[in-house]
């Protein structure tokens, strides 16, 4: 019996855990996941930790627990820096991983396109912890203002900035006006959380632009009846400690005369660029970092080298460009599995020498996007349906639920989303103050 091939999976997020799924228990095959968290992040939800409406732990699970019953699979904490696709070795800072097969799904960082000195000023939400800083800052900021005398220092800790308006500044948006609306109107004596000001900076002329413009709009409303400010065709010229600087025109009232706005909490969600480590193995890349993968999803001039999830850039079969959404990156993870599982049975034909040439071509199968806007309130599409309001909250509510990896995961986040829903008090409003930390 011949050696199995070893796998290296760079990645546990949507891609590279489908893909080790998908080739678990199958000893032709061995599979090492190597990922810089010991965790499965539902990111789609993040957002929900950052406006306290769950804790990490509902939307986290560790990848060990959930591979833990597939013998052929190891998985080990630690960050690749270097892949070198000529002699198949990819380096950390301690060790080196040789490979037969790599599936490169190291995911995307924000991006601040050319202006890193803002990332210094601002938080992305990428990352649990992220989130939790979100979370921090903005509890932090209502504490201290209930304790300032001082109404300009209290108009800027009760103001929120976010920059980009895709489902993520959207999501936000309408969480972080229902959290003061709802959850926090009883609970301060000095400040009314209700006068928070959410103001949500979008470069382009519409929000949720992947949408239809329909959808769009309506958005735009919903958010309006809730209190957030929306700034459309506005673009961020300057960012530095507590302030924004917008560019000529705004209308926004707390816009000084020189163009800045104050904030204490600067969220930015505008733009996202691929892991630095598709720009050094030596594959043509977008200004974004993606990469331009064969229809297979292989790399360019290695057939043993696979890409998936936010990193490429792809038009499919069927002319469609793939989107940088978790299920895109779990059908190709899964694609990549199955594509392994196929060449591994060919080597016992007389197909052998023409797998490459057999293999098939990724198809993306458009499940639909959402985005909900608040409570009861969301926007769905597919390519042949439109849904807004209550039903396609529900709908969000029941896909994000069935995504969800492993049955307390879904079991917990249902509980908290019930209790919530029917008292306004989501129960994840503990935060982490470091400055009175011994």
């Amino acid at each position: 019996m011949p050696e199995p091939k070893k796998v290296l999976i760079i990645g546990g997020g949507f891609a590279g855990l489908a893909c080790a799924q998908t080739l678990a228990d199958d000893s032709r095959f061995q599979v090492t996941l190597i990922d810089r968290e010991n965790h499965h992040l539902f990111q789609p939800l993040l957002y929900q930790v950052a406006t306290t409406s769950l804790a990490a732990p509902d939307i986290a699970r560790s990848l060990r627990s959930i591979l833990s019953k597939a013998d052929n699979v190891k998985v080990l904490l630690d960050t690749i820096t270097k892949v070198d696709p000529l002699t198949k070795v990819a380096t950390s800072n301690g060790r080196q991983y040789s490979f037969d097969h790599l599936v490169l799904a190291c995911g995307a960082r924000t991006s601040f396109f050319g202006h890193d000195q803002w990332a210094e000023h601002t938080i992305g939400l990428k990352t649990l912890g992220d989130a939790h800083r979100i979370r921090a800052r903005v509890l932090s900021a209502l504490e201290r203002a209930e304790l300032t005398e001082d109404l300009a220092e209290r108009r800027r800790l009760m103001t929120i900035l976010l920059i980009g308006g895709g489902p993520t500044g959207v999501e936000l948006a309408g969480a972080f006006s229902d959290l003061v609306r709802r959850a926090l109107r009883s609970d301060f004596r000095n400040i009314d959380p209700a006068e928070l000001k959410i103001i949500l900076v979008q470069a382009g002329v519409r929000l949720l632009e992947p949408f239809d413009p329909e959808l769009s709009k309506y958005a735009k409303h919903r958010l309006q009846d809730l209190g957030v400010e929306v700034l459309l065709d506005t673009s961020v010229d300057d960012i530095q400690p507590g302030r924004v600087h917008l560019n000529e025109g705004s209308t926004c009232a707390l816009v000084s005369s020189e163009g800045w706005i104050k904030a204490e909490t600067i969220i930015w969600a505008a733009g996202v660029q691929a892991h630095d480590l598709t720009k050094q193995i030596g594959v043509e890349t977008d200004r974004a970092g993606r990469i331009a993968v064969e229809p297979d999803l292989s790399l360019p001039g290695f057939s043993d080298l696979f890409a998936a999830g936010d990193i490429i850039n792809l038009v499919d079969k069927n002319g469609v460009q793939v989107p940088g959404l978790s299920p895109a990156a779990a059908q190709a993870g899964k694609h990549i599995a199955k594509l392994l599982k196929e060449e591994a049975r060919l080597e016992t034909t007389d197909h052998a020498k023409r797998k490459v040439s057999l293999r098939p071509k990724f198809a993306y199968w458009d499940k639909g996007t959402m985005a909900v806007i608040g409570k009861n309130v969301a926007v769905m599409q597919t390519e042949k349906i439109r849904m807004k309001g209550f039903f396609a909250w529900i709908a969000w509510l029941l896909v994000h639920i069935a995504f969800l990896v492993g049955f307390r995961s879904k079991l917990f986040v249902l509980l908290q989303w019930a209790y919530a829903y029917l008292v306004d008090k989501p129960g994840a409003r503990v935060f982490f103050n470091r400055e009175n930390n011994d």
